[in-house]
């Protein structure tokens, strides 16, 4: 299921690719394509395979150029490309932010399989992901206990994910003014004038639109090693914090104004107005995350005191 999510994701990618060749055009190379769709070189030549058998690319031999028509293809459903374990982890956000989970709650990985819609093996496999880094402890009987977050390991984690975004973003901005990324980057910025526009009543809807945007940034230069520990800070940054509901309407319309700066800086391809708007933005997104796991530090002591 997960590799056929990939290959399908990787196909509508390079779709999208396609329709900015004209007919005739080269197509890169598959090691480019490997860099550029986030996947192994197998799965590329897969993808071209199809392409090629769908008519979108005439010709397709190793190591040559590819002619593309201009053929109209219809890409695979959104739902398709998606792997169960980024829809675990999808769920696994939502949960936690719906039921307000705190430090000290238990988890039950059968009651969250059904709850889910997955297998029990789907959730365990998420949570031993971080059980590594100490935030859930494994207990018996099919039994978790989230553990929560401390500001030491908030600092800590924000030390990485700075280094991390910020190569991502030089990355992006030094992208030809020809590249798809541009559109999709067009787009986001569309999304958040229109939150922005409706701020009092859409405001919750910030976390998807906030973990969409940092996504897109770091999928510029693909990395397996970033991508696995984005699930560390998704959890983190975008759901858990957000359990403290103050002020979180003004927080979040802060929020999208920076994230507005950014695009302006990403779109001006200015490598010091880049870095500026990516490091401005991330020192803020630390003050509020710093706060929240203060304020849980809190919560955490006081439980412990009534025990």
């Amino acid at each position: 299921m997960k590799t056929d999510a990939v290959f399908k994701r990787a196909f509508n990618d390079a779709l999208e690719l396609m329709g900015t060749l004209g007919p005739g055009e080269p197509i890169p190379s598959e090691t480019a394509l490997s860099g550029r769709l986030g996947v192994s070189r197998t799965t590329v030549r897969k993808v071209l395979m199809e392409l090629a058998q769908k008519g979108v690319v005439a010709t397709y031999e190793h190591d040559r150029a590819y002619a593309v028509t201009g053929k109209r293809v219809e890409p695979y459903p959104e739902a398709e490309t998606i792997p169960q374990s980024e829809q675990v982890e999808t769920q696994f956000m939502e949960w936690m932010l719906r039921d307000d989970t705190r430090p000290g709650t238990l988890i039950n990985e059968r009651e969250l399989a059904r709850e889910f819609g997955v297998a029990t093996g789907a959730i365990r496999e998420f949570l031993n992901r971080f059980q590594h880094y100490g935030l859930i402890e494994k207990r018996p009987n099919a039994g978790w206990l989230f553990k929560g977050f401390t500001t030491a390991f908030a600092l800590e984690l924000f030390e990485i994910r700075e280094m991390f975004e910020l190569r991502s973003a030089r990355a992006l901005g030094a992208l030809p003014a020809a590249a798809p990324e541009w559109n999709t980057l067009k787009a986001l910025r569309e999304e958040h004038e229109a939150l922005l526009a409706d701020i009092d009543r859409r405001f919750h809807d910030f976390s998807d639109l906030d973990n969409r945007f940092h996504r897109f940034i770091n999928a510029t230069a693909p990395n397996r090693f970033v991508d696995d520990f984005y699930g560390i800070i998704s959890l983190i940054f975008h759901y858990h914090y957000q359990w403290n509901k103050r002020d979180e309407k003004t927080r979040n319309a802060v929020a999208i104004r920076e994230h507005i700066t950014y695009i302006d800086a990403l779109e001006s391809r200015n490598p010091s107005l880049i870095e500026l708007a990516c490091r401005a933005h991330l020192a803020s997104a630390k003050q509020t995350l710093l706060r929240s796991t203060m304020r849980a530090d809190q919560v955490s002591t006081a439980s412990s005191n009534l025990r």
